[in-house]
């Protein structure tokens, strides 16, 4: 693919890239401003508390000199990394922040990082225009956007990736002599990505299956011998940053460490689903997760992406799949682009054909969001290289067109806010159509204003708890979000007999209630919670199905 910027004069190339690059950087410090002045408005999750827990632990093994070992057998998060819990827990010790405060601000620095990052990637494959749409690309993908804040697994796993991907296209360019940067970038990818998850993994088969246009180039022009030489010579060269990155992997997964073969357990048990199943509801239909049919992926992914994205990145795809039969284009330029195409597909095509038990939207497969904004950014230098063909009026309507389009999902995480995970595109008619469809708030993050709320009425209307006990709250959703924002007057539970209020999403397991309602939070007309008060009435339960 032609850069925009080779067919210009060397000043106005300078102009362009400089242009691109200070509206780079403009963004990054407006979503760091943004983020450092709304991260207190999140929820927790459904696993923020236990993940905290985990935290405490895992940073117990280390203080104990290895001798408290609970860390190692914690539920099943012991097959997961714990970098993220730990540094949270260790800055909470010096920030002036509640815990879960804590955890929303370190989540927001993350998620600017991984912001960052997928600049520097899409820059560094297409050039600072598809730099730059990448970066606007994933920082106006609401569902991205809205998990950096609370995903203690996800997010982090996301941004190592691209880290890695980052390193590894460092690694193509500099091939067969990468620099001690470049080893250590890997090296530093590949230690957090697999200490998040050992999906990380993937990274692997996109390396391997990208190299292969760049050792049949070179069996062409070195030969055979010269060829396995200089592979030989860039494995030798990357295993200090490889033992690096056992280490970092071992130091935030340090169960991974404990016995050679504990990653390979991980991988098993992840491949065969683990819990006792539940529903779900998919296209308006209940559907056990483990059932769940090939077309979850596809779907949600073609109903919550933003539609800015989808044009450029089908474009995106179609140059690096049409790049691998061009003699005009470099091995180097095709392995690049093999990658990141892998990258934002591969995890995908694998799950549809494997079907492994699926739910909670897409967030498990967020990781190939970042990717799929580099590719989108490659398809929009594209588009701009094509265009620019009809003169500055064309080139000028076009960037107005991308620019309202930005509009769309900007708008919808202003008025979804601090809900923007749960967005729908406007092909699936925003949340207000998708509400009866799919599940929207399926962590719960309205319970913490549903919490907020009640607490201001009680206070406004004066009321106190009945004497000697404190105001029973039965909730239907996660209840620990709901204890940490309510506080210790309020005790939570699942009872709705004797509770005063009911707390409950606004999703299909929960029940409307007919009682009076003290709190309702919406977004889009679309219920997220709500606040009964129930004294006085006799509620049986808050479910509309029994508990799995």
């Amino acid at each position: 693919m032609s850069s925009i910027t080779s067919t210009i004069d060397m000043p106005l190339r300078r102009s362009i890239e400089q242009t691109c690059d200070d509206l780079a950087l403009l963004m990054l410090a407006a979503i760091a401003i943004i983020a450092s002045l709304t991260f207190k408005d999140y929820g927790l999750g459904w696993d923020d508390y236990t993940h905290a827990e985990y935290a405490e632990l895992l940073l117990n093994l280390y203080k104990s000199g290895f001798t408290d070992k609970s860390a190692l057998s914690f539920v099943n998060l012991y097959m997961y990394g714990g970098g993220f819990d730990m540094a949270a827990a260790l800055l909470h010790k010096v920030l002036p922040l509640e815990l879960f405060e804590t955890r929303r601000l370190l989540g927001a620095l993350v998620g600017v990082i991984g912001i960052a990052v997928t600049w520097r990637l899409g820059r560094r494959v297409g050039g600072p225009i598809a730099g730059l749409a990448a970066l606007m690309l994933v920082a106006l993908c609401p569902a991205f956007y809205g998990h950096i804040f609370m995903n203690p697994k996800d997010i982090p796993f996301a941004i190592a990736m691209v880290v890695l991907m980052l390193g590894l296209v460092r690694l193509v360019e500099e091939y067969p002599a990468p620099t001690p940067h470049t080893v250590l970038i890997v090296g530093t990818g590949v230690g957090l990505a697999l200490g998040c998850r050992i999906l990380g993994g993937f990274a692997l088969v996109y390396a391997l299956i990208g190299f292969v246009p760049l050792l049949i180039e070179d069996v062409r022009a070195q030969g055979m011998r010269e060829a396995v030489r200089r592979a030989v010579r860039t494995v030798y060269i990357l295993i200090p940053g490889l033992i690096f990155g056992y280490l970092v992997m071992g130091l935030i997964w340090p169960w991974s460490i404990v016995e050679l073969d504990n990653p390979l357990r991980a991988m098993t048990y992840f491949s065969a689903f683990f819990e006792k199943p539940w529903k779900e509801l998919f296209n308006g239909a209940l559907v056990s997760v483990p059932d769940m049919p090939w077309s979850y992926l596809p779907t949600l992914f073609a109903l919550k992406l933003p539609e800015v994205m989808m044009v450029p990145l089908a474009i995106g795809l179609i140059v690096a799949v049409t790049a691998q039969a061009r003699r005009d284009v470099p091995a180097r330029r095709k392995m690049i682009l093999m990658m990141i195409a892998l990258a934002a597909t591969l995890p995908l095509m694998v799950a549809m054909v494997k079907r492994p038990a699926l739910y909670n939207g897409i967030r498990h497969f967020l990781f190939v969001i970042p990717p799929m904004a580099v590719m989108a950014g490659v398809g929009v230098a594209w588009i701009v290289d094509q265009v620019k063909k009809q003169g500055p009026l064309a080139l000028s309507a076009v960037g107005f067109v991308f620019a309202v389009a930005l509009l769309l999902p900007l708008t919808e995480m202003v008025r979804l806010h601090p809900y923007q995970y749960t967005y729908f595109n406007h092909v699936a008619g925003t949340v207000r159509a998708a509400d009866s469809l799919y599940m929207l708030d399926y962590w719960g993050l309205a319970l913490k204003q549903a919490s907020e709320e009640l607490r201001e009425q009680l206070e406004e209307r004066q009321e106190v708890p009945p004497a000697n006990r404190k105001w029973k709250v039965a909730v239907c959703g996660p209840q620990r979000p709901a204890q940490v924002a309510l506080g210790p007057e309020f005790s939570i539970g699942w009872d709705s007999q004797s509770a005063d209020f009911a707390m409950t999403l606004g999703e299909f397991y929960c029940k409307g209630l007919n009682a009076p309602v003290l709190v309702e939070i919406k977004r889009d007309d679309v219920v997220f919670a709500r606040v009964y008060d129930i004294r006085g009435s006799s509620i049986s339960s808050l479910l509309t199905i029994p508990a799995p």
